[in-house]
């Protein structure tokens, strides 16, 4: 039945793909009481426009499927666009998210994604993202491919745009309580907002949620973890590791409220404050080993699988009793604290807007890890504490004359900061002469880099004709860099491995400043023929930050710390094309979108474990691909609406010579070559896939809703989604492969009319499908990389959600 389930699933999925807007309903009016399509709004140039008139590459999520389908996070988004995948990371920056087979790997706390996230107009673009949760948005857009002339640096894949909801001009009151039943989940949601006066309204949005469940089962034993005192001649003691809760048992509270000044029709000023606080009981509560060599893992035997379990251990009690950030009991968890402050004001003077976004954001994120993430009697356990710091400043000026030229000119500035710390045990080492919090400690780091970014960007927009438009503009940036690295404290006995802070050779403490200019263009052409059809082509280019990897290694078998450590830029640059339709009297939208894309010194991480050193490597890459877009809106059948689309996507590197090898890899497999420098092994790449790049995905979905008896109506929807398979690897690891997959999303609702009331059941990836969004090798596995002998590391993939069903009950007062 499962098998043919997903049969039915994977030939739906062919006639179309990702989660098309249903529709931003902003005017709702007339025209949708009478069936057809809704408009979407969307602000993927920094102002209002229909989804069908902008040209760009765009997937909005409207505010009623947002809640139709409890779209609260971007793992969640992810699970409703079809072309982007996000892993998430128990260390390093958190997340792996990749659009369009771009992305970044989520090794190193350094590097920013590829792909931005925005949040009312200001950029969140560090993977910690992830951890954030968003409720009472107005509209998700995800936009595709490089976006640097409107949303700036670390967008060269594209960016996911999120919107949250302003008071409106009537009072609103609404209370939500919900149960999800796989995890055991209790939510609930209490907004409240309204106008105080004819100038000033407020809006209060709040949210908590409780596990007393999980997604995943943590299968393990008790371990017993022997230590050896190196300053008692390698004394032995046994301390007993328990087992780790399921995960992720997760506690969650979201608070955001808003103020919103309207003196005139010519100034708008919004004040969002927000706070978030999320705790698991673990950081790495969805690494799964799903492929091992003989079947089972080398480190445990336990059976490999593709299904949410794992195997993990908690920090002994006796030990974490001293381990910095280490829970009393030795529980593995993870802590993510945010607050942010948003301030947009909007300024009309005759034909120009000028608008205004001041920004500051800051999270604190705190773990305790089972970091071989499948714990063994030589367990490796970690913990960290890392803050980071954003302020910034966008001001910009948009002119709306009737003459055919118009112009956009801007500014930003930016200053962040990021602090670093961690603590890592492994080896069976103490050190009963340390000072206690460093008595079991392997290694400690501690790192900081501050940013300073300062950008001008403009643009020009003629109207060569009334139906055809060209538009030029360029962003340049500034950014600074001024980064430290040390090892405070390293146990005696690995002293050979990591330099301490006091090295004699000089490199305990690296001190660096990077330096980066960049000058990104653009060029779109817009024809619009006919009412209903856009045509458009565009240049682009774009362009992610280099930088420095404040979670990295200063080993002592590697020759260049500072290379080790330090980064180059990413760059991006191609082409776009594309057909935006509205046909049939307004009842169906058809678009295609072609494009091919170079991207530039591609920031990839490489744990190097003959040296003992975290790299971050740079490749060439090319991307090109074709999208198909689809939503159909019957007038005769009032209430229902079929959406999809269908992607293809070829995404290869096109240099990376001397690639490193994956662990384990034979020279048959193509670990063939030799690093001239240091006779380490290595591969060619080049013309192999990228990492979580499949080449076709799409998405199926058809919803309804009608009225029934007298005052009540009841919707549904069904939603499927399709990925053909890909490497999780960016090495070109073929035992990383996820397969192809399908997952189905369905709900159903019953409620008031006037949407006083509704009761819906949620039900999210049916199939219970387990597919993976990212891999790392597995610690302490694999073996003889280079030789005949060479055998693979465990593959230690970052799992998605599983079924999971929800009840809602929503009143609003």
């Amino acid at each position: 039945m499962k098998a043919s389930l997903k049969g039915v699933l994977l030939a739906s999925c062919m006639l179309g793909g990702a989660q098309v807007a249903h529709a931003q309903a902003a005017q709702a009016g007339d025209a949708a009481s009478a069936g057809g399509l809704e408009e979407i709004i969307v602000t993927a140039r920094k102002r209002e426009e229909s989804v069908q008139t902008v040209p760009v590459a765009v997937t909005a999520i409207s505010e009623k499927v947002i809640q139709q389908r409890d779209i609260t996070s971007i793992e969640k988004i992810a699970a409703a666009t079809p072309n982007l995948n996000v892993g998430r990371a128990s260390n390093g920056s958190g997340a792996q998210l990749t659009m369009r087979g771009i992305g970044s790997s989520s090794t190193s706390i350094g590097i920013e994604q590829s792909v931005a996230v925005v949040v009312d107009g200001a950029y969140y673009g560090q993977g910690r993202i992830i951890q954030e949760g968003f409720f009472d948005l107005k509209r998700v857009e995800v936009l595709k491919g490089p976006q640097a002339l409107f949303f700036g640096k670390n967008a060269t894949a594209g960016v996911i745009s999120l919107t949250t909801n302003d008071p409106g001009s009537e009072r609103e009151f609404v209370a939500k309580a919900g149960y999800e039943f796989k995890a055991q989940q209790y939510m609930g949601e209490f907004i409240a907002s309204g106008p105080l006066s004819d100038t000033f309204g407020v809006r209060l949005a709040l949210r908590g949620t409780k596990m007393d469940g999980a997604y995943y089962d943590n299968v393990s034993v008790v371990r017993t973890y022997t230590t050896a005192d190196v300053a008692d001649g390698f004394a032995a003691t046994p301390h007993t590791a328990s087992v780790a809760s399921d995960g992720p048992g997760e506690k969650e509270f979201l608070g955001r409220l808003t103020l919103k000044y309207t003196p005139s029709n010519d100034l708008t000023v919004t004040l969002k404050g927000s706070f978030d606080y999320n705790k698991t009981k673990n950081s790495s509560w969805n690494y799964v080993a799903y492929d091992c060599p003989a079947g089972k893992s080398q480190l445990t035997g336990y059976v490999c699988g593709r299904d949410f379990v794992t195997h993990q251990n908690n920090i002994p009690t006796d030990i974490a009793a001293n381990f910095p950030f280490s829970e009393e009991d030795g529980q593995l968890y993870n802590r993510y604290r945010s607050w942010a402050i948003n301030g947009n004001i909007t300024y009309n003077v005759g034909d120009v807007t000028i608008s205004s976004v001041t920004n500051y954001n800051t999270n604190n994120n705190r773990w305790a890890c089972a970091c071989d993430f499948q714990s063994s009697d030589n367990g490796t356990w970690a913990t960290e504490n890392s803050t980071w710091r954003s302020f910034s400043q966008e001001l910009r000026a948009q002119t709306a004359f009737d003459g055919p030229i118009n112009l956009m000119v801007g500014g930003l500035y930016q200053k962040t900061k990021r602090i670093f710390n961690q603590y890592v045990m492994f080896a069976g080492l103490s050190n009963s002469a340390a000072s206690p919090e460093n008595e079991y400690l392997a290694s400690t780091k501690y790192s900081t880099t501050d940013g300073e970014t300062a950008a001008l960007f403009g643009q020009v927009s003629w109207k060569i004709v009334p139906t055809l438009e060209l538009a030029s503009g360029v962003r340049y940036t500034h950014e600074t860099k001024d980064s430290f690295f040390t090892q405070p404290y390293n146990n005696p006995a690995l002293t050979t491995i990591f330099r301490p802070q006091d090295d004699p050779d000089g490199l305990g403490e690296i001190a660096t400043k990077q330096t980066f200019d960049d000058w990104s263009p653009e060029v779109t052409l817009t024809w619009k023929p006919q009412r209903g059809i856009l045509v458009y082509g565009a240049y682009k280019t774009a362009y992610k930050s280099g930088g420095f990897s404040n979670g990295g290694i200063n080993s002592k078998f590697s020759p260049d710390p500072f290379a080790d450590l330090t980064f180059n830029p990413e760059k991006a640059r191609g082409f776009e094309a594309g057909v935006k339709t509205t046909l049939a009297d307004n009842q169906l939208r058809l678009n295609l979108t072609a494009f091919t894309y170079k991207y530039g010194d591609l920031q990839v991480d490489f744990f190097n474990s003959p040296i003992f050193a975290f790299q971050t490597l740079t490749a060439d890459a090319r991307t090109k691909g074709v999208e198909l877009e689809f939503e159909y809106a019957p007038r005769s059948i009032e209430g229902l609406n079929v959406h999809g689309a269908l992607n293809y996507t070829h995404a290869r590197y096109t240099r990376f010579p001397l690639a490193p090898c994956y662990a384990g890899q034979t020279p048959t497999e193509g670990c063939n070559l030799a690093d001239p420098a240091t006779g380490a092994p290595r591969q060619n790449l080049n013309g192999k896939p990228l990492s979580v790049a499949p080449e076709w995905t799409g998405a199926f979905g058809v919803g309804y809703d009608t009225a029934v008896g007298s005052g009540y109506k009841v919707g549904l929807n069904v939603d499927a989604r399709f990925s053909s398979s890909y490497l999780a690897s960016g090495f070109g690891a073929e035992h990383s492969r996820q397969d192809k997959y399908a997952t189905l999303d369905a709900g159903i609702r019953f409620g008031a009319e006037d949407d006083n009331w509704q009761v819906a059941l949620i039900g999210k990836n049916l199939t219970n499908t387990f597919y993976v969004s990212g891999v790392v090798d597995g610690p302490s596995t694999g073996s003889g990389t280079g030789t005949a002998a060479g055998v693979h590391a465990d593959q230690l993939g970052f799992g998605n959600l599983p079924r999971t069903v929800q009840v809602t009950v929503t009143k609003r007062f």
